[in-house]
């Protein structure tokens, strides 16, 4: 197979980010993969190479040249044990995502995918976007439960891109926390970007994106404490990231600190992170809705213990 170039629009959200990270973010490649790109040459913006610490501009086009195995991911519908729809109609559909499932198929990600099951199960979703991320305006994590809606039509993907770059939508988390964040109630804003030893995971760096979040105080418990997070920006691990940067992790999460002997006692395999409420403009109607996910079975076993503590 021979090589393909992939053409794409820088979109004004992406404007200043550097090439390598943007250029992950719009081909759904790794950023040190892209990087390589760059160095070899095969990246261009409006004809002209990129080096992968240069920045993007809003509008441009981009042109990236990928060998034929790294052509865009394929979509392989398949029906995903969990998957709740919460709402359907002809220009959305809001999706209750259970834990091991990613939004969309990725390189390195060999599981089921929201964007595989809506196709499995007959939904027509919008055409906008990379091919394997058709229709996504918004992602969770893989190890994150809860709402994310996806656009079925091309009215809606622009729309609700614009809300979610504008900060007009209402994304409330609710996380279990080690220990007892002081103050009560506050606010975390903190720049976020690839941690610099480690290509997998989030770390507030100098120079990275602005990131905000806030935090209040539900329940506290012996030890850990229930939050509701408002999330004002949307960065990657973001959550996690700002948890662990106050020294209070989310309870089952490892990878930013979390104790995995009280994960193990929880039976916890994964964060204690759930979206629990999503808020928007409807892009059809022109009317506010508000969708709500309740706790998941292993989340809310983890919460009882430790109430029972």
């Amino acid at each position: 197979m021979s090589d393909q170039t992939r053409i794409l629009l820088v979109p004004d959200g992406l404007e200043g980010e550097r090439a390598d990270a943007g250029g992950a973010r719009m081909l759904g490649l790794s950023r040190s993969r892209v990087a390589e790109l760059a160095e070899q040459g095969l990246v261009r913006q409006d004809g002209v190479a990129l080096a992968k610490s240069d920045r993007l501009r809003g509008g441009a086009l981009l042109e990236v040249e990928l060998p034929a195995v790294e052509r865009a991911v394929q979509v392989t519908p398949a029906v995903v044990a969990g998957v709740g729809i919460v709402h359907d109609d002809e220009d959305i559909v809001v999706v209750d995502k259970p834990v091991g499932v990613a939004a969309h198929p990725s390189l390195g990600w060999e599981g089921p995918s929201v964007v595989e099951h809506l196709a499995g199960a007959g939904f027509r979703i919008s055409t906008s976007g990379a091919p394997e991320r058709q229709g996504i305006v918004q992602r969770l994590d893989v190890g994150t439960s809860g709402l994310m809606v996806v656009a079925k039509s091309e009215r809606a993907y622009t729309l609700l891109k614009r809300a979610f770059r504008d900060r007009t939508v209402e994304k409330i988390y609710h996380a279990v926390v080690q220990g007892h964040p002081d103050p009560f109630t506050g606010t975390i804003d903190a720049p976020i970007a690839r941690h610099p030893g480690a290509e997998w995971k989030m770390a507030i760096v100098d120079g990275g994106r602005h990131s905000v979040t806030h935090y209040d105080t539900i329940e506290a418990m012996v030890g850990t404490t229930l939050l509701e997070i408002q999330l004002e920006t949307g960065r990657t691990h973001q959550i996690r990231v700002h948890m662990a940067a106050i020294r209070h992790p989310c309870v089952g999460d490892p990878t930013y600190g979390g104790d995995p002997v009280l994960a193990a006692r929880l039976g916890l395999e994964r964060q204690w992170l759930h979206a629990v409420r999503l808020g928007f403009v409807h892009p059809g109607t022109g009317e506010p809705v508000t969708f709500t996910s309740d706790y998941p079975e292993d989340l809310r076993h983890a919460l009882e213990l430790l109430r029972s503590a």
